[in-house]
């Protein structure tokens, strides 16, 4: 937890000149520095959610940013209620569907756009009720998403979210896409379902056209930053690379770190993404943690090396309401934990619609009287993850579990190929089948991006590569090159292909303007300089390259295809002779293990290696454990999900304040007492952790006694409760 986490209740954004005199008049700070605004602005943006409701006291997660959905009419009105209450305001709003009835029928232009609509084969429109549907957005449409943009910059916004650029592969038969096919192929538009050139090209005609659009935007507020001496930001929430092809949607992905105006991501992982089967040793089934790691590890990587930053969305429920409390926080707790096993990352959307998510009653679908509301534990569990995620840009970092330096190639073409008539693997079997065998045995897989390992210092620290082109192809020859350079320097290429797909003869770059390869694979092969009869594997300068002639998803199929790779990748490591160049060195573990800080990201993971759990010693607080308790012994048995404090870690060994059920920041702080501001939730149960060099004297809330406190006086600790509310309050204890 930030100890000087923001000046919100000091500083009202609309007068910053006058407070940064007074800053360095006085010592202010809202971070501990000599200066609130030395930084740049998003340095002090570390959490934010976003609503489309106005302010309301259960909505009031004193994040740091409230980010106002949507520009319709009450949008102004709804900014002010959020910025009356201390928030940074940002903006989100849908790219691809929305309330955007006033451009379907006329009212923007005076046209009618209904042959916009993202069409299926059977001529049937994609949306979701209401006259909200998916668009295939033509540059008008652009334009008006600018003028609704507009709105929101006037209006004060700080930063633009423009959320989910998605276009389904199932649609690609409405006029307007037949218009836009001839105009970007010159040539007759073509069935997407009677030919795998046909869905290639829809596919790449659909990325194209979200990214056109996005573009038109960011330059419509990179010129209101011009114009007015603003630095508005533009991010994309968007799913994973891994999901949207899971789920069939196209959506420009890494693209977007390449264009002008772009700042970077929110990574839309929850546990409805998280929770989509897919298929291990044999078995489907739901394996939300493991999913969640890929994910999330699949959207740092879109922005390595690029400059760019990315938030990760946490949602304590998910968009079916139908699950109870149960399932709602365990399948939580399993993707918090894995966003936080990405250290590069410190930025979360704590929440969307907080509206929902304290006041409703779950499941829906149950008789109302069994429907219930969240459990006050819960809120309590939530609310201290919440505050910790503000301590979470940590310099300390280390694992201590199975190997490192391993990663899966996915390109944004892995959406490509998931329609009529030849659809890849319905559960990604050929990206799955390559990384759990690794993540299981406790090697944290990243997911690296094909088309950005050309980029300088991109592949730093990976010293293993699979790739396979089952289910995805290269869209340029260059990334061969830099791939080839990779593996000459020291790194390690496992390809992982039978050369089967029948995509492999759509009209692209390998086989058209001279060249002729029946795959892009032997491209490949011949950068590396291999010939069809190298050994196997065959040392590449001072690297290697293993070719398995297998199916992905046939190994993921296989009740034995995770135990054939990985002692195939094994025994390769083992073949590889010194250099001066690292290699990836072999280390298996059934758990996951990330120190950041004081703070310790742990799983232990089923369908793993035997052996026993691992068993941590020390002083512990788990903070998904609502009551706080200390812990001296931590097993990390198959399921497990912890986010331990380490209380006696060098980061922590000055801090009075461990760990709050709310946003709690110290105003004074001496040797027998200290006073924290509180503030949380409205009636959802606080509480703060404290050291305590002895009982209290006096415990005070905004001048109240309180009395529900505890005192370990031989671990040094003292635990207060009480009720928040969603306003500031002073909490004075005396030694």
């Amino acid at each position: 937890m930030n100890l000087f986490r923001d000046a919100r209740r000091v500083v009202n954004f609309a007068w910053p000149i006058l407070f940064c005199f007074l800053a360095v008049g006085l010592g202010l700070s809202a971070r501990g520095g000599p200066d609130v605004f030395s930084e740049p602005q998003q340095n002090l943006e570390r959490t934010c959610f976003q609503t489309h409701a106005p302010w309301q006291a259960d909505c009031d997660l004193r994040s740091d940013v409230a980010i106002v959905y949507g520009f319709d009419d009450s949008m102004a009105s709804r900014v002010q209620s959020w910025r009356d209450h201390g928030y940074r305001i940002h903006l989100m709003t849908g790219v691809a569907w929305g309330n955007y009835q006033d451009y379907f029928f006329g009212k923007f232009d005076g046209l009618n756009h209904a042959d916009e609509y993202q069409t299926d084969r059977n001529g049937r429109p994609h949306g979701h009720g209401g006259g909200a549907y998916y668009m295939c957005p033509s540059t008008n449409y652009g334009n008006y998403l600018c003028a609704g943009v507009r709105r929101a910059l006037e209006a004060g916004v700080e930063a633009v979210h423009l959320e989910e650029p998605e276009f389904w592969v199932q649609d690609g038969y409405s006029a307007a896409f037949k218009r836009e096919w001839q105009n970007f192929y010159g040539e007759p538009w073509q069935p997407p379902h009677l030919s795998v050139d046909a869905q290639w090209r829809a596919s790449n005609l659909k990325y194209f056209l979200y990214r056109r659009t996005l573009q038109q935007v960011f330059d419509s507020v990179l010129e209101f930053n011009r114009q007015t001496g603003r630095h508005v930001r533009c991010y994309v929430p968007t799913h994973s690379l891994i999901n949207y092809a899971s789920w069939k949607i196209v959506s420009p992905e890494s693209s977007l770190a390449r264009l002008r105006g772009c700042d970077g991501y929110i990574a839309q992982v929850w546990t409805g993404t998280s929770r989509t089967p897919n298929v291990y040793r044999g078995e489907k089934r739901e394996r939300t943690f493991e999913t969640a790691f890929l994910e999330y590890g699949a959207m740092q990587n879109l922005v390595r090396s690029t400059g760019r930053s990315v938030w990760y969305l946490n949602d304590p429920i998910e968009d079916n309401p139908n699950h109870g409390w149960d399932d709602y926080q365990r399948n939580w707790e399993c993707t918090l934990t894995a966003s936080l096993f990405q250290p590069e990352v410190w930025r979360y959307e704590v929440a969307p619609w907080p509206e929902r998510i304290f006041s409703r009653r779950y499941p829906r679908n149950a008789p109302p009287e069994e429907r219930k509301t969240m459990p006050p534990a819960y809120a309590t569990e939530l609310q201290t993850v919440w505050n910790a995620l503000d301590d979470m840009q940590q310099t300390n970092v280390a694992w201590n579990c199975g190997s490192t330096g391993l990663g899966v190639l996915i390109g944004d073409s892995l959406m490509f190929e998931r329609g009529d008539p030849a659809p890849s693997d319905l559960y990604l079997g050929h990206i799955y089948g390559m990384a759990l065998p690794f993540l299981k045995r406790g090697m944290p897989v990243q997911p690296v991006q094909l088309e950005d390992v050309g980029m300088p210092g991109y592949l730093n620290g990976v010293h293993c590569l699979l790739l396979t082109y089952r289910g995805m192809k290269p869209l340029t020859p260059d990334v061969h090159a830099a791939l080839a350079n990779w593996v000459k320097r020291g790194g390690m290429l496992v390809v992982c292909d039978d050369d089967g797909d029948p995509f492999n003869s759509v009209r692209e770059w390998w086989n058209t303007n001279g060249l002729h390869y029946a795959t892009p694979r032997l491209h490949l092969f011949e950068q590396l300089g291999l010939a069809k009869d190298a050994p196997n594997p065959a040392r590449v300068g001072n690297g290697q390259v293993l070719w398995i002639h297998r199916d992905p998803a046939e190994i993921a199929a296989s009740p034995d295809g995770d135990t054939l790779l990985a002692d195939a990748v094994r025994q390769a490591v083992g073949k590889m002779e010194s250099s001066s160049t690292p290699h990836f060195q072999w280390s298996e573990t059934n758990c996951l293990f990330l120190q950041r800080g004081p703070y310790i990201i742990a799983a232990g993971l089923d369908e793993s290696t035997g052996g026993a759990a691992r068993t941590l010693h020390g002083r512990y607080v788990n903070l998904f454990d609502s009551e706080l308790r200390l812990q001296r012994e931590v097993t990390l048995s198959p399921g497990t999900r912890c986010v331990l404090l380490d209380i006696d870690a060098p980061e922590v060994a000055g801090r009075t304040l461990l760990a709050a059920a709310c946003r709690a920041v110290p105003q004074k702080q001496g040797a027998d007492a200290i006073s924290i501001e509180v503030e949380g939730v409205a009636n959802t149960p606080g509480a703060v952790l404290l050291r305590a060099p002895r009982s209290p004297r006096s415990l005070l809330l905004a001048g109240q006694a309180l009395e529900a406190i505890q005192y370990d006086a031989d671990q040094g600790l003292l635990w207060v409760r009480f009720t928040n509310q969603a306003s500031p309050r002073t909490l004075s204890v005396e030694f």
